[in-house]
């Protein structure tokens, strides 16, 4: 049998004391080897070879890491910035992956939770678009810590998407009576701007004589410019002669808050569904239904040709543009009595 002793664990190294020699309690101990011995240091005082199970104390436990998400994130977003990704992108990835991290409960998940985390977001019914996009996050995440995780890639409805009216886009207009509001709207519905490109305005990216917009690391990181007409130009031009410009975080924005902070697309967004709603317009549908696939809607809608729109909502792939060739029945049958004509 092994003599029970003392193993004291300190910076000055282990000590052992035999059995006749062991003191009564740890102030006694402290008392007796505190030459060569801190007791701030002490980490843990064994009875070697005596059964501890009847103190139920699990002495190879250690204190848990705290689960902080942030420092996961701060390291994933220099990650992805590393890689060239666009802000918006970044942004987005971020977001998703630490709605990631709160499902798993640690910043070291295993691959069979990211699986499970997919599962709960079919189970939950979001669209497909939203979790493919979450997965390709997630899988950013993990190529970050060199670990590899592949999914199944949902199929995209590629149906009609929603639209408002000629008719509807007017009566946005019409209930908006603050300026800097109306110069937003039309902004938006006349360049097809996505709300993220909205934000991104500054002063110098607006060329009133031209009727153009230059726009901002878009959609592929690449630089464009978007078409405005001239009713949106007067609406402009009063906007501004009224709007004193303003020096933001070192930019010249062409649009701000009343606070004097920079638009972000949650705020247009809500701005958008404020004067819908005083529209009294019930169809579904956001700002970007409002800002593109209207404006497209309408276009094909009265004949433009489908190499125009695409060049008019800037997109790389034609097959992009074909989703909006659904126009009403009305135009249909007024095009088709107009050519199939013996």
């Amino acid at each position: 049998m092994v003599t029970p002793a003392l193993i004291e664990m300190g910076h000055a190294g282990p000590v052992v004391v035999s059995e006749d020699a062991r003191p009564r309690n740890l102030v006694e101990l402290l008392e007796k080897y505190q030459t060569g011995l801190d007791p701030t240091r002490i980490e843990r005082i064994y009875r070697v070879g005596e059964d501890m199970s009847k103190a139920k104390i699990d002495w190879h436990s250690r204190p848990a890491c705290e689960h902080r998400v942030d420092i996961a994130l701060k390291s994933f977003k220099r990650y992805l910035t590393s890689l060239g990704l666009r802000n918006e992108t970044i942004k987005l990835y971020s977001g998703r992956v630490g709605a990631f991290l709160d499902f798993a409960g640690t910043n070291e998940p295993s691959t069979t939770v990211a699986d499970e985390f997919r599962d709960s977001m079919i189970d939950k019914g979001l669209s497909r678009s939203h979790i493919n996009n979450t997965c390709f996050a997630v899988k950013k995440f993990y190529e970050m810590k060199g670990i590899l995780w592949s999914f199944t890639v949902l199929r995209t409805n590629e149906g009609i998407p929603y639209y408002f009216s000629e008719s509807d886009v007017t009566e946005i207009f019409g209930v908006c009576t603050n300026i800097k509001h109306l110069a937003m709207l039309q902004t938006l519905f006349y360049g097809c701007l996505r709300s993220s490109e909205l934000c991104k305005l500054e002063d110098n990216d607006l060329d009133l004589e031209k009727k153009t917009i230059r726009l901002r690391e878009t959609k592929g990181g690449r630089d464009d410019v978007a078409l405005i007409t001239e009713g949106c130009v007067e609406t402009m031009r009063i906007y501004l002669t009224i709007r004193p410009q303003k020096n933001i975080n070192g930019r010249t924005p062409l649009f701000y808050t009343d606070n004097l902070n920079l638009w972000e697309k949650g705020d247009v967004h809500r701005m958008f569904l404020y004067y819908k709603k005083k529209a009294g317009i019930k169809k579904p549908g956001a700002v970007h239904v409002f800002s593109r696939h209207t404006p497209a809607t309408i276009l094909v809608a009265k004949g433009c040709d489908i190499r125009i729109v695409k060049e008019v909502l800037r997109h790389r792939d034609i097959r992009t543009t074909l989703r909006y060739a659904h126009v009403a029945d009305k135009t249909k049958r007024e095009r088709y009595e107009q050519y199939l004509v013996l």
